[in-house]
């Protein structure tokens, strides 16, 4: 990977009506013709993302929305995908026209992102030196022509100095393997693997564990044993898949921590209490009930796909009987998630940290508990408590 994956990227979300300059703005920004500009209303549709490196504080996703305000056909869809992004913002950018006298608008995003806990600044477009209106809301401000090359410089600034950039997720491994430590990883490439390459999750460990320094060692399941013989020293740490937990259990010393790369992503990209928490709701299952299996990507899926078959597969053996399940792909949640008994989340490897806390709180707010894939297959192994996170 040549690129720092988007879910690792801090989220810089810009919100407005329509046509006040949040195109503009973003394009300006970006130094390129990301977004479509026009003064027809509703011309962004669906959010836009652009990944780039904002020099010196590193990569950062600039998000480019719809106004709430959009009154087309399809106002209302654009409407969901900009809340949608919300839930993904690190850091909202509220850009309001110099010409603006209803600021009724400007306060529902205001409230809608406080709600979300997301720190938000404020952008006043003022093209062609118009002297910049008095806000009836307390927010850090500036004025500045969204058109103009020349005024980045002093946006960027505004965006270092006001911002809170302590965006870095939590360190995955540092807890469990101390730097310079030797590390088993231990990663069966099956149908499910995509050809020539590693998953991500994999990757981003891989990549944690070599910039501490530590010595890392790769082998499929059924490898453990010759590498252990080999080896001068026995690992640190063994980080698996959850759906190899019984076969590698079996080959490795019970003195050898062991967890999955799915736990480790759930502490870093989420709020493992939480998720350990939703465990516990699967003794609660019975015969009948829904369960939401929720995958934050869409992916074409394989023979022995773990949320369609796997999973399904290990729950109904622990419940005892069939379960109702909903598959359900993409950053968002199904509107109905009041009416199932638990969530089952992946690992989140291709979304932020904001946005898997962001289901969490909606998960929380419904009732519904939620844990995720790894920590639930832990959890019916009977091999939580032999699990590190």
């Amino acid at each position: 990977m040549q690129e720092t994956p988007r879910g690792s990227r801090f989220h810089i979300g810009f919100f407005g009506r329509t046509n006040s300059g949040k195109s503009t703005l973003v394009n300006s920004l970006a130094g390129q013709e990301i977004s479509l500009v026009s003064p027809v209303s509703g011309t962004t549709t669906d959010p836009v993302y652009k990944s780039m490196e904002l020099l010196p504080l590193g990569p950062v996703v600039l998000i480019d929305t719809a106004g709430l305000d959009d009154q087309s056909e399809l106002g209302s869809l654009r409407k969901e995908k900009t809340l949608e992004a919300m839930a993904k913002t690190d850091l909202a950018v509220l850009v309001v026209s110099s010409q603006a006298q209803d600021f009724s608008q400007e306060k529902q995003y205001i409230a809608l992102l406080k709600e979300k806990k997301v720190k938000t600044l404020c952008a006043v477009n003022c093209p062609s030196g118009e002297a910049p209106l008095r806000l009836p809301f307390d927010l850090p401000c500036i004025a500045l022509d969204a058109g103009k090359a020349e005024a980045m410089p002093g946006f960027k600034k505004f965006l270092i100095d006001q911002a809170d950039w302590d965006f870095e997720n939590p360190p995955v491994t540092a807890h469990l393997a101390p730097e310079g430590a030797l590390v088993m990883l231990v990663m069966p490439q099956d149908i499910q693997a995509p050809k020539g390459r590693l998953i991500l999750p994999q990757v981003q460990i891989t990549r944690e564990l070599l910039d501490r320094r530590c010595r890392v060692i790769s082998v499929l399941p059924d490898g453990i044993g010759p590498m252990l013989e080999a080896l001068r020293e026995e690992p640190a740490l063994v980080v698996t898949d959850s759906q190899v937990f019984r076969q590698v259990n079996k080959a490795l010393p019970k003195a050898i921590p062991l967890t999955s790369f799915s736990i480790l992503l759930s502490e870093s990209k989420g709020d493992i209490s939480s998720f350990l928490e939703g465990a516990k709701a699967l003794d609660r299952l019975s015969p009948g009930d829904r369960v939401l299996i929720m995958e934050a990507c869409t992916h074409h899926p394989l023979e022995g796909d773990i949320a369609r078959e796997k999973l399904p597969q290990l729950l109904e053996k622990f419940v005892g009987g069939p379960i109702d399940f909903q598959i359900f792909s993409g950053p968002g949640f199904p509107k109905n998630i009041g009416e199932y008994q638990l969530i089952l989340h992946c690992g989140g490897c291709m979304i932020n940290r904001r946005n898997m806390l962001s289901k969490l709180s909606e998960a929380q707010l419904h009732g519904v508990p939620m844990t995720n894939f790894g920590i639930a297959m832990a959890y019916m192994n009977g091999m939580l408590k032999r699990i590190c996170y």
